[in-house]
């Protein structure tokens, strides 16, 4: 049981103002050995306070804590009430290499990165005389294997956008071949009607999750409440594989499961009425509920696509990175053939999507936006791409990933009434509750034994570490996990 006693001196230190001073104090903190709670319940009172402050202008109501981010180190964040958690969550899964990391500082204190906030370029018509050296140095120090290009794009759900772009003026540009726009296609389009504004199609699958704008949005299946009330563009959807746990006792009913899909894949592309351009998959559908598949799924996949000519996106915004024990998670499939496209985001701390030479359009201006991307952001990838490297956090990430592992099986055993369907690579690890309403306890629970945790799907708990947690850490996160399991099954369970 944790102790309810002050929070360490290391995390009170709090710069006055975030001058280039505040944020060498900030680096020079030490990483906590373990959490430390110091209120009752998770928000506090300053988190709560801070709260209904902050409700008079934003929703706040997805909102766990408020975080005081000065005084959050490694893999520890702290509330505003000096609460003090192992974070296991880190931002949806999007900070990659602790809190006020000291190189993420010395890169965020850089004159390039002044120089890049002071005067953030169009990139795609004015781009800085250093774009092409923070590029390689960075997006293309990490490219996939037959990626040779990059797009840089916002987020996320941006980096989806523009990949979905490209795969329509592909397919169109195959089909109208070396011709110019016709007339009737330059008069229509700006009626939003054929033949200009061809209908076509991106296929995703149950369950999957590629953002929340309007084409990202008509690719993602994970919740209702994500598309509610939303005008969405009428494009299929194929079922992904609900593979059976543990993996060994199911493996047959597995892979009939899988070989079930991809035979509904063809079907789909087959037979839609509109055209499909591409298909978008997840290596690990992370917001949908963290399902897997299997690399023969994946496999399978690439040669139906291939073979229909249908274009491949691999969505990494989530499993990019290093999380999963390689850099790109789709690298461990074995495929014969590249994707034709990998998104990423997140713990990448920079967007976009990679490409070859093929996917570029016809004609300069059609993929465009003011920015197209940051090099701020870039200049921030550059630190953690070396980082990554530097460190061998992929190795590491594999260590921890199976240490945890090896524990959580044998706890889901003797703890199956909450802990059940154990599954993941690398620190990409989850499990489903019984319930919501059960998921959601934990979560509190956990929150106030000091292990800041969460959700996926409707019943599951997901890992998201930084890539720096260690068997250290999970030993303090399994001591007070295995005391929360203990307190929902005197509850549930008293006999």
């Amino acid at each position: 049981m944790l102790g309810r006693i002050n929070i360490a001196a290391a995390a009170k230190i709090r710069p006055a103002r975030m001058g280039s001073l505040g944020a060498r104090m900030v680096s020079q903190l030490a990483e906590p050995r373990e959490p430390q709670v110091v209120t009752s319940e998770i928000p506090g009172p300053a988190s709560a306070s801070a709260l209904e402050r902050l409700g008079k202008m934003q929703d706040t109501r997805a909102a766990v804590f408020v975080a005081d981010y000065a005084k959050s180190v490694g893999n520890f964040i702290v509330d505003a009430d000096g609460n003090q958690l192992l974070d296991l969550y880190c931002q949806i899964a999007s900070i990659p290499v602790g809190y006020n990391n000291e190189k993420i500082l010395q890169a965020a204190r850089s004159s390039q990165m002044a120089t890049a906030l002071a005067n953030r370029p169009a990139l795609g018509v004015f781009p800085s005389t250093d774009w092409a050296q923070q590029l390689e140095q960075s997006l293309m120090r990490v490219k996939p294997s037959g990626l040779d290009m990059v797009f840089t794009a916002a987020h996320g759900s941006d980096a989806n956008e523009v990949a979905f772009k490209a795969a329509f003026m592909h397919y169109m540009r195959v089909r109208r071949g070396n011709s110019a726009f016709s007339a009737a296609e330059l008069s229509s389009v700006m009626d939003n009607r054929p033949p200009g504004s061809p209908e076509l199609a991106i296929l995703s699958f149950s369950s999957g999750f590629h953002g929340r704008t309007f084409g990202a949005l008509s690719a993602t299946r994970s919740k209702a409440l994500h598309k509610m009330d939303i005008p969405a563009f009428p494009w299929p959807r194929a079922p992904f594989p609900q593979l059976r746990y543990p993996l060994d006792k199911y493996a047959e009913d597995n892979a009939q499961e899988e070989q079930r899909c991809l035979q509904e894949t063809e079907r789909i592309l087959r037979t839609n009425a509109v055209p499909v351009a591409a298909v978008i998959v997840e290596p690990v559908q992370s917001e949908g509920g963290d399902r897997h598949a299997s690399s023969e799924f994946f496999r399978g996949l690439r040669r139906i696509t291939k073979e229909m000519g249908v274009l491949m996106i691999v969505d990494e915004v989530q499993t990019g990175c290093a999380a999963t024990g390689t850099f790109w998670a789709h690298e461990q499939w074995g495929l014969q053939s590249p994707p034709d496209m990998v998104t990423f985001s997140k713990k990448m701390q920079a967007a976009g999507f990679y490409h070859s030479f093929d996917m570029v359009p016809d004609q300069p201006y059609r993929n465009f936006n003011t920015w197209m991307g940051d090099p701020a952001r870039a200049l921030l990838a550059q630190a953690i791409v070396a980082e990554v490297i530097d460190r061998d956090l992929s190795t590491q990430v594999r260590v921890t990933g199976d240490y945890l592992m090896s524990h959580l099986k044998p706890l889901a055993v003797r703890y199956h009434r909450v802990v059940s369907n154990v599954r993941g690579c690398g620190t990409f690890l989850a499990f489903d509750c019984p319930s919501t309403e059960m998921r959601t306890e934990f979560l509190h629970l956990m929150r106030l034994e000091g292990v800041n945790m969460g959700g996926s799907g409707d019943v599951t708990v997901r890992f998201r570490p930084m890539l720096t947690l260690n068997k250290s850490l999970v030993n303090v996160f399994l001591t007070r996990f295995e005391s929360v399991l203990n307190k929902m099954y005197h509850k549930h369970w008293p006999q």
